[in-house]
């Protein structure tokens, strides 16, 4: 009875160790289990282990009963080993509840690993998704933003100038003019010779020989000292104000007259700025400014064309580069001196004394007809024989002289009239404003000043050059600016009178 049950011991320590075994090789993780129990084994078995043992190896070894003593003793111990047998079972059942517990505590942290690791990929797919929306948010955003600045353009800041000085109101002049314009061209000169006459060109104009070279040919003939000053067009605002301030106390130191200054387009904005910056030291040494068709404001095509955030912004800029920096030798502030930021900033800063000087705003409107655009203007003139026009003639041959020599010259023509009216049809058509292909109308007044608005279609170039096919019915260029600055000796006096009024009374 005893070895069945010594057998069927055996039989469960064999299947122990089986279970042992796969359970290792399954999770890999409890090689300390058999070991751990066969000590305890060991420690229960005494001397009987080994024998146990060697049944399990297979190495059959009977019980021998040598004799009755040993049975005895074998008997008087058997309650022994039977509380021994059910103490190693319940090792046996323990080691089998903790391989099972031990078991499932693994199962459970790869499980709760697992969970964690699918939880950060799932943080980390969503942190990419965030990134790859907000990377195209932002692009959207910005794709959006240029276009909007491109359409809205220069909407907002046309006429900035009306809005925000509107305390300072403009005299309308235009019927005064008219009638100086009339007596002009009826013969009735008002201009005196107690004063230096001083043309500003504009822009490009020393690529353009023939800039004010008209007018300024015909107060010459009429006695009056008249000078086109000698700046570089194409330089900033700021340079060309400090030397239009030292050629204006050049000329009045000189001549010892006052000098009444017009001022064509960027020419204009130089010598505004000129007095704003140095009138301190130019105050009784000017007698008066006529802007003519000048950006005082700004202007939208320089706006538009250099606006940073629009469509392809950096492209333009890199091609008006080319062309001024470039080709024309030019520097990119004189056409940024132009925009609307730059105006602004600049007249918050350095005030015009419209109070204390005659000052004139003329400014007309570019006409649209389709005729315009087969319109040349002459630019510049090519001489034929340049020897006859450098030999003495004698007096009473110099009229003669002066129209054949004129006859000789090959004139240089470019359809300038016909991109203003492009031009001012785009900005009327996108805007709304009329102007006279640069700039437009409400930019090119100076509040305070007296403003002149003209109902003749006239564009940007038409003042400083000449048409070929002239209309002797109306005025031309020359009597436009004779009849301005007529107007501002007119409103000078005016002022004087007053002036010496109020001390008077």
């Amino acid at each position: 009875m005893e070895d069945y049950f010594e057998r069927i011991l055996n039989l469960a320590w064999q299947l122990r160790q089986h279970l042992t075994q796969f359970i290792e090789n399954v999770f890999g993780c409890i090689d300390w289990i058999p070991q751990r129990h066969e000590v305890q084994f060991s420690a229960y078995y005494g001397g009987s282990l080994p024998d146990t043992g060697r049944y399990v190896h297979g190495q059959s070894s009977a019980l021998s009963i040598s004799n009755t003593t040993e049975e005895l003793s074998i008997s008087s111990t058997t309650e022994e080993q039977a509380a021994h047998r059910i103490s190693e079972i319940t090792i046996f059942r323990n080691g089998v509840s903790e391989i099972c517990q031990r078991s499932y505590a693994s199962w459970s942290s790869y499980i709760l690993r697992g969970y964690r690791l699918g939880e950060r990929l799932a943080l980390h797919l969503r942190g990419l998704c965030s990134l790859f929306v907000n990377e195209i948010n932002t692009k959207l955003t910005r794709s959006l933003h240029r276009f909007w600045t491109t359409l809205q353009g220069s909407s907002e800041d046309i006429g900035w100038l009306q809005r925000t000085q509107m305390s300072l109101y403009s005299v309308d002049g235009t019927s005064r003019f008219q009638e100086l314009l009339h007596d002009v061209r009826n013969g009735m000169h008002y201009l005196p010779d107690t004063l230096v006459y001083l043309l500003i060109p504009g822009l490009f104009s020393n690529h353009s020989p023939l800039y004010f070279l008209n007018t300024k040919r015909f107060f010459s003939r009429m006695g009056l000292t008249c000078h086109i000053a000698k700046i570089h067009s194409e330089a900033s605002v700021e340079k060309n104000a400090r030397e239009l301030k030292l050629y204006i106390e050049e000329l009045y130191w000189g001549s010892g007259k006052q000098v009444l200054l017009l001022g064509h387009s960027k020419g204009g904005v130089d010598v505004a700025a000129a007095l704003s910056l140095y009138w301190s030291e130019l105050k009784g040494k000017v007698a008066g400014l006529a802007l003519v068709q000048s950006p005082y404001g700004g202007t939208p095509v320089a706006s538009d064309i250099l606006r940073e955030g629009q469509i392809a912004d950096r492209e333009t800029r890199r091609i008006m580069e080319l062309i001024v920096c470039k080709l024309i030798k030019g520097d990119m502030r004189a056409l940024e001196d132009l925009t609307y930021d730059k105006r602004k900033d600049f007249i918050s800063r350095h005030r015009l004394p419209v109070d204390e000087l005659p000052i004139i705003s003329f400014h007309t409107e570019a006409s649209t007809a389709p005729t315009v655009l087969a319109t040349l203007t002459r630019i510049a003139q090519a001489e034929l024989l340049p020897l006859l026009a450098v030999a003495p003639l004698p007096r009473f041959l110099s009229e003669y002289a002066e129209s054949l020599l004129a006859s000789l010259k090959l004139p240089v023509v470019m359809p300038v009239s016909a991109a203003m009216a492009v031009t001012a049809l785009h900005l009327r058509l996108r805007y709304g404003e009329s102007s006279d292909g640069l700039v437009t109308r409400c930019d090119a007044e100076v509040p305070g000043s007296v403003v002149v608005r003209p109902e003749r279609r006239l564009d940007h170039a038409w003042l400083v050059f000449s048409t070929r096919s002239r209309r002797r019915a109306e005025a031309d260029a020359t009597q436009v600016c004779e009849a301005l600055l007529a107007m501002l000796v007119e409103i000078g006096g005016k002022r004087r009178r007053c002036l010496i009024e109020e001390i008077v009374t």
